[in-house]
């Protein structure tokens, strides 16, 4: 099992590197940002509206991850220590969103950054 684990790290490293041999440093550090945001490190406001009225119709503000799956965004908010919010929310021809970084981040230009969550990785199996 370790075999494996130490073969998958080595495939992920190998990977990146071939990556950033071709990527701009706005594409490094969007994606660095990325993985910040994805982290809940990184202040956001997500709003959503009416593009034919022009009108909000609603926002989330805090340390946000988002993923647009067609015609829903998943927002998905850090509420407090191993506290989290999840909303869903409808698009459609007229209802559109943005999403705005509300404080600068600190991240780096020539490096990406790889993050590891062992527990993702292995199973954590409850046996009873």
């Amino acid at each position: 099992m370790r075999n494996k684990l130490v073969c998958a790290t080595i495939s992920l490293f190998a990977g990146a590197l071939a990556v950033t041999g071709c990527a701009s440093d706005a594409d490094v550090v969007s994606k660095n940002l990325s993985k910040e945001s994805d982290q809940f490190k990184i202040n956001r406001r997500v709003v959503f509206f009416n593009g034919i009225t022009d009108k909000y119709l609603l926002s989330i503000e805090g340390k946000c991850s988002i993923k647009d799956e067609n015609n829903q965004l998943e927002v998905t908010c850090k509420t407090g220590d191993d506290e989290y919010k999840k909303h869903f929310l409808g698009l459609s021809d007229n209802v559109s969103y943005f999403v705005e970084q509300l404080d600068a981040a600190n991240v780096s230009a020539y490096h990406y950054k790889v993050i590891f969550k062992p527990e993702t990785i292995i199973a954590d199996v409850d046996r009873n």
